[in-house]
């Protein structure tokens, strides 16, 4: 079997490819192997390679961004999206596709289920939503994952800015009233190699991927000093120095969801797991870390 990898340079791509080889032959084209804004480039390598199966991890993620850049922020989340999932229902193909919680309101305080009503708040969860909705509609086989506050140990994420901000600083203030779970990008591959494993039995839909548990992007940061402390990565500033502020006080061009907790019952379900607990697994992106400094 052949898999076509988008964005396989990414933090999520990245993860994909060590993870789905057992799957099959991988295909991971960089940006100069192929420009994934031009509609043209796109179906001229899908018509040459033939994929099998198409996993796509390819996205504009800067939020801010996107609210000046929404020609492009579209391209990439919404209209790509739809034309892969075009040529898998041609192919009868599987196509899985990433999602994010800022598809919701981020009203209230309930953990959002897969089929509550949509009303993302900025640019980027509007083209987000915009993809789902075209890769539903497609009629091709999909799995779409929906998960939020994506990190690893590769590349740039909110985890590596507290490495790089608790090594140089002995106080930092980070937003608390913001809430969810922080998922790292070898989870994400972990469970989507695991559901096309069973993919002969899985239903076709929206699953919410991400670990157990919640806490603010200040009890994140709390977290991730105190783990870096514990095994003897250098760092200028203890958890306790980190004040905790409303999301009022530190003001972005796109505005954030409050609330990003996702139910994940539906997906523990159909695979018969039960997923880990967000500090679990921070401490193991940091054990990672740590071992390639080494």
């Amino acid at each position: 079997m052949k898999l076509l990898i988008t964005g396989g340079s990414g933090q999520v791509g990245f993860e994909l490819r060590r993870q789905l080889s057992t799957l099959g032959e991988i295909l991971a084209p960089n940006r100069g192997e192929l420009d994934l804004t031009d509609p043209r480039a796109v179906d001229a390598y899908l018509a040459d390679h033939q994929p099998d199966m198409v996993v796509n991890a390819a996205a504009y993620t800067a939020v801010d961004g996107a609210e000046s850049n929404h020609a492009l922020a579209d391209r990439l989340n919404a209209a790509l999206p739809a034309q892969l999932a075009d040529y898998c229902r041609e192919r009868e193909a599987w196509l899985v596709h990433y999602s994010s919680d800022y598809v919701y309101s981020g009203e209230g305080e309930t953990p959002w289920l897969e089929s509550d009503s949509p009303g993302p708040g900025n640019v980027y969860g509007q083209t987000k939503l915009a993809g789902d909705a075209a890769v539903e509609q497609s009629g091709c086989r999909h799995l779409i994952f929906r998960t939020s506050w994506v990190y690893s140990a590769h590349g740039k994420s909110f985890l590596s800015t507290m490495l790089r901000l608790g090594a140089e600083r002995d106080a930092l203030k980070v937003v608390a009233d913001q809430v969810g779970a922080p998922t790292p990008a070898r989870l994400i591959a972990l469970i989507t190699q695991q559901a096309l494993w069973q993919r002969a039995t899985l239903a076709p839909g929206i699953y919410h991927l991400a670990p157990l548990g919640e806490t603010s992007w200040h009890g994140f940061a709390c977290e991730i000093f105190r783990l870096a402390n514990e095994i003897g990565m250098p760092m200028a500033i203890a958890p306790e120095r980190v004040a905790a502020i409303p999301t009022h006080e530190y003001p972005t061009p796109a505005p954030r969801p409050l609330n990003s907790r996702l139910e994940l019952d539906k997906l523990q379900k159909a695979l018969g797991i039960r997923l880990p607990d967000w500090q679990s697994q921070v401490a193991l992106t940091l054990e990672e870390i740590a071992v390639s400094r080494r």
